[in-house]
């Protein structure tokens, strides 16, 4: 099933987002597990510390029971120095044990009552050693013999032992706990890896799908775009055949339509010195008795005759006009473009001069800001089409204000230049701004000559370009006239110097 460009953008996002879950996820709980890891490995350290606290207290308050017992059974003094030794290190390992048992809730509760019984033991013990120094052995051997100091390090034992076995069963859940932990990161690590994997595969799967979809839609493209050339060379030959067809008839026509015209422009021609000699006639016996022929007769040679010849004359100059137009059109179109680097500041000043005693009668002005130093095109068609708006400017100029024309040439995106040709003139009405580039159509007042091919030449010069003409206008306010131009046209690009 072929994949839409909508659903693969759905299911490629659906893919990264599900891979990100899940990559987050991974992420998330290998940190936790690993945090959790480091507070056990802090846990290991802190039941290890307590352990090796207990026994070294343990192991100093031995010591200090064994030379107790060695020195009352021999007397000997040297029996003393482990247990002094002992006697000076204990007050600092009671410090340390005090301070290791804070981390374990048993050993926290049994530690006063075991450093309790640990001091009595010792003061116990140490009392035993002075009486023994001064000579009262058997004092001394009586406490010994007693049950207090027994009594005193059994509780003590019992203590140490609760402790060490507390400190280890934890050591063993800490152990335990280390084991699930590292087992669950394995079975994170490799779970998420694996969802992560399938998920870059299937998105890859999505986007190699996809992929060979569009090559294969390119090559459909590149196929119809090989008919579609093919195709449009054949159109355009038809066209071009086709317009020559027109152009060969438009001349056809014009130049038989001409031979009648003529005659006609002739025989009026004769027809004016037949009335010519017909108001000789009457002038000569303009004395003579009136009679309703020869008023009829005054009257054609002086009114009717004249006025209808007048009307004739009229009608042929205007139909030889539109003769004309139409013939200029028809060699226009058959006319060959001759694209070149054109000055284009050096045109508009020159088309600006053709018309400048006008303006100048006009008591106005023309400016120019070409920002365009060159374009490619055909000098004579911009030539011509400048020189129609210019003309067309000072022809509907407004006559209760100064002429003011500006020429602005510029660049916009895509390779294009617009000159426009703005002015204060008469304006157009918003209902004939497409009106005015048709054949033989006029806007506004008939108090200028003109057939009306004016701006349809200059749309279709524009077009052959390959460019066009757009209109803006205020009717009473002026109008602006905008040629757009390509300045590197693509058939004439690669042939004109740079």
């Amino acid at each position: 099933m072929p994949i839409s460009r909508g659903s693969f953008i759905v299911s490629t996002l659906l893919l990264l987002l599900l891979g990100l879950v899940a990559l987050a996820g991974v992420v998330a709980s290998n940190v936790w597990l690993v945090q959790r890891t480091q507070s056990l490995v802090v846990e290991v350290q802190q039941m290890r510390r307590l352990r090796a606290a207990t026994v070294d207290f343990r192991s100093l308050l031995q010591d200090l029971e064994t030379g107790q017992r060695g020195y009352l059974l021999t007397s000997d003094p040297t029996y003393l120095t482990p247990f002094r030794a002992a006697m000076q290190k204990l007050p600092a390992q009671i410090e340390t044990f005090e301070r290791a048992a804070q981390v374990d809730p048993v050993a926290r509760q049994l530690a006063p009552d075991l450093i309790a019984t640990a001091k009595a033991k010792m003061a116990e013990l140490q009392q035993t050693v002075d009486l023994t120094e001064a000579g009262q052995l058997a004092q001394a051997v009586d406490i010994v013999r007693g049950d207090t100091g027994k009594e005193l390090m059994d509780r003590a034992r019992d203590a140490f032992a609760a402790i060490i076995e507390q400190a280890e069963k934890r050591l063993l859940a800490i152990n335990a706990e280390q084991a699930s932990s590292a087992n669950a990161l394995w079975w994170v690590s490799v779970g998420g890896g694996l969802l992560v994997l399938a998920v870059t595969v299937a998105g890859m799967a999505t986007i190699f799908v996809y992929l060979r979809q569009l090559a294969a839609t390119r090559r459909e493209i590149e196929e119809l775009n090989a008919s579609l050339e093919e195709r449009v060379r054949e159109r355009t030959f038809e066209l071009g055949r086709a317009n020559d067809e027109i152009q060969r008839f438009a001349y056809i026509v014009t130049h038989d339509l001409r031979a009648p015209l003529v005659n006609i422009m002739g025989f009026t021609s004769e027809l004016e010195q037949s009335v010519a000699t017909l108001q000789g006639f009457v002038d000569r016996h303009d004395g003579d008795e009136n009679t309703p022929d020869l008023e009829a007769v005054r009257l054609a040679a002086r009114e009717d005759l004249p006025e209808a010849l007048g009307f004739i004359r009229s009608s042929t100059r205007k139909m030889d006009g539109l003769i004309n137009a139409i013939l200029k059109l028809s060699r226009e179109g058959r006319r060959v473009t001759k694209p070149e680097r054109i000055d284009l500041p050096a045109l508009l000043n020159n088309s600006a001069a053709a018309i400048q005693h006008q303006v100048t009668e006009a008591q106005g002005e023309v400016t120019i800001d070409a920002r365009v130093p060159s374009l490619v095109a055909d000098r004579l068609s911009v030539e011509q089409i400048i020189g129609n708006l210019l003309d067309n400017a000072v022809k509907y100029r407004r006559r209760d204000e100064p002429l003011r024309i500006s020429i602005r040439a510029t660049t916009r995106p895509g390779g294009l230049v617009d000159i426009a040709v703005e002015d204060n003139g008469r304006g157009i009405d918003p209902g004939d701004h497409e009106r005015v580039f048709e054949l033989f159509r006029r806007s506004g007042p008939q108090d200028q000559p003109g057939e009306g091919i004016g701006l349809a030449h200059v749309r279709t010069m524009a077009r052959n370009l390959g460019g066009d003409i757009s209109l803006k206008s205020t009717f009473g306010q002026g109008s602006v006239f905008t040629l757009s131009l390509p300045a590197y046209p693509r058939a004439v690009a690669g042939s004109v110097a740079a």
